[in-house]
């Protein structure tokens, strides 16, 4: 999967399936997506979990924070396909060795949940997977944290504000990645553009080469990649 800009299912397949449900990320699977992008939240007796927002009234039949319910009693609600919230067990026996490029949100910039990097990452290192994981957080901290007890995996910082400086930031930070929601044409390391679902502008970024894009609509994107390559 090297040297091609990567196209990541954005919470899976949300154009025909719930966002970051098993029904999205397996059609992802059985569709040979290139990568899967999905996040991670902490239940109350910490169990981890997938969903994007920190609270399930958006996208279940519940009510209130991921945090403030135990694992048994978040099971009780359901994503509009009627499925249960999917755990990161569940979705890494999913994924088991596929070749899959995963990208794992540490969903901390507003609960920044106790222990969250140690029992993610200890899940994740405990898979039997094809490639290693990528970290991302639009938490700085975490990302740091993460290092401390995985020095030698990718990390990469979310931000939707251009980097001043990209170059000397990531040094710094010792980050693998950037993932923008604009590209930035000063970026030394692997760049990610979010959430890419127009034509035109997967078009530009495939162009420039970018490292990946994360989309809502992997089969559109993935199928214009191959209408360019034929150019």
């Amino acid at each position: 999967m090297t040297g091609k800009t990567l196209v990541f299912g954005h919470r899976g397949y949300p154009a025909k399936f719930p966002e970051n449900s098993i029904a999205g990320f397996s059609y992802a699977l059985e569709n040979n997506v290139d990568g899967l992008e999905f996040d991670v939240h902490l239940t109350k007796d910490q169990v981890p979990v997938i969903m994007h927002d920190e609270h399930i009234d958006r996208t279940t039949n519940g009510s209130g924070l991921i945090n403030d319910f135990t694992f048994n009693e978040l099971r009780h609600f359901r994503l509009a396909n009627q499925e249960a919230i999917p755990t990161l067990a569940e979705f890494l026996a999913l994924v088991d060795d596929s070749d899959v490029q995963l990208n794992l949100e540490l969903k901390t910039d507003k609960i920044q949940y106790p222990e969250i990097e140690a029992i993610v990452m200890a899940m994740v290192h405990g898979a039997p997977l094809k490639h290693p994981v990528i970290f991302s957080s639009f938490h700085l901290q975490t990302l740091k944290n993460c290092q401390k007890i995985a020095p030698n995996e990718a990390y990469c910082w979310l931000t939707d504000k251009p980097v001043v400086n990209a170059a000397a930031f990531v040094a710094n930070e010792h980050l693998s990645g950037l993932h923008l929601s604009h590209y930035q044409a000063d970026v030394p390391v692997a760049e990610r553009i979010w959430t890419v679902d127009k034509p035109e502008l997967a078009k530009e970024l495939f162009q420039k080469h970018v490292a990946g894009i994360f989309t809502d609509d992997f089969i559109t994107m993935m199928r214009l990649r191959q209408e360019l390559a034929r150019v």
